[in-house]
């Protein structure tokens, strides 16, 4: 059976190619691997190997692209395998197929970048997994502490390997973090071999025209907060819709500010549904007049407008279904 590499990317930053690169990976506490052992797999197909990848695929985690420079080359790839380790000193571990060029490209003392994907970089997801799309641009990057960077992505670590270990069919890389930085967003998510998406900012209310829109707006009322007052606090519940009629607002998890809200904005707009606890606080930045619509006048409202809750299924349906 032919041998399949796995699937990386290289992209020159000024032209020219991959030159020499440190010989496999570093210090591992195994003298020698332990003895393979039998695999039980429970209601599994014939082949243990694929049924253990596909367990492991029920695991949702994020989507990386680590990156590294060999040269006047980028050498990037795909990658969920990543894991934080420890805060004080700074660590995180990324584990890397040793047949890929990465495997061989690390080695102790060599820099790399972690690039956390945001929810519309799929393209870029794709494209460092060896397979661009056409017509898609190119990716671009900056270079901190000599480590090509991704633009756009929600979050950069810049990593200098301090060990290296043993992994089966894997090489395990432990980086001290040199460099690193987030923005706001939503996280690009990779669940049982596809995509997913956080369906909790799934814009439901926000989508409706406005035929459909005005009899739930018609059921609220308006509500005034002051510069620097809470209007939602993190973990209340999610018992009304809001509608910023005037002003703006901050969104913050932990005093951290994820995003801003303006005039025309919605939030709640999910959690009202359930009543699920609030994930954030919102705070008024200026004075800020909201339209809030409760949680059992809006259920009424649509039980009265079904043609709205059918046009918001057909928008939670449409986002389930997107590529």
């Amino acid at each position: 059976m032919e041998q399949v590499l796995p699937e990386e990317f290289d992209l020159p930053l000024t032209g020219g190619a991959v030159t020499g690169a440190p010989e496999g990976i570093g210090e591992s506490p195994f003298e020698e691997p332990p003895e393979e052992e039998a695999l039980e797999i429970e209601g599994g197909g014939v082949d243990p190997v694929v049924e253990f990848r596909r367990t492991l695929g029920m695991f949702a985690t994020g989507v990386t692209v680590v990156t590294t420079r060999a040269g006047d080359q980028v050498h990037g790839m795909t990658a969920n395998a990543f894991m934080s380790v420890s805060l004080r000193p700074p660590l995180i571990l990324i584990s890397v197929d040793k047949r890929a060029k990465m495997n061989a490209l690390l080695g102790e003392g060599i820099r790399f970048g972690v690039n956390v994907l945001a929810e519309d970089q799929r393209e870029l997801s794709d494209h460092f997994a060896g397979r661009p799309r056409q017509g898609a641009p190119a990716p671009r990057f900056e270079t901190i502490h000599d480590t090509p960077l991704v633009e756009g992505a929600l979050a950069h670590l810049v990593a200098r390997v301090v060990r290296s270990y043993w992994g089966g069919d894997h090489s395990l890389f432990l980086g001290h973090v040199e460099y690193a930085r987030y923005g706001s967003g939503t996280p690009l998510l990779f669940h049982g071999g596809q995509y997913e998406q956080l369906l909790a900012k799934v814009p439901l209310f926000s989508s409706l025209s406005a035929d459909l829109l005005e009899p739930i707006l018609a059921s609220g009322s308006e509500h005034t907060f002051e510069p620097g007052e809470a209007v939602v606090h993190e973990g209340e519940p999610g018992d009304e819709l809001y509608v910023i009629l005037e002003g703006s607002a901050r969104v913050e998890r932990g005093g951290r500010p994820l995003l801003n809200l303006g005039e025309g904005d919605f939030f709640g707009e999910v959690a009202v549904l359930d009543g699920r606890p609030r994930s954030a606080d919102v705070v008024a930045e200026t004075t800020l007049t909201c339209l809030t619509v409760g949680r059992e006048v809006l259920r009424e409202t649509l039980v009265a407008e079904p043609r709205a809750a059918w046009a918001m299924l057909e928008i939670l349906a449409g986002r389930l279904r997107e590529d």
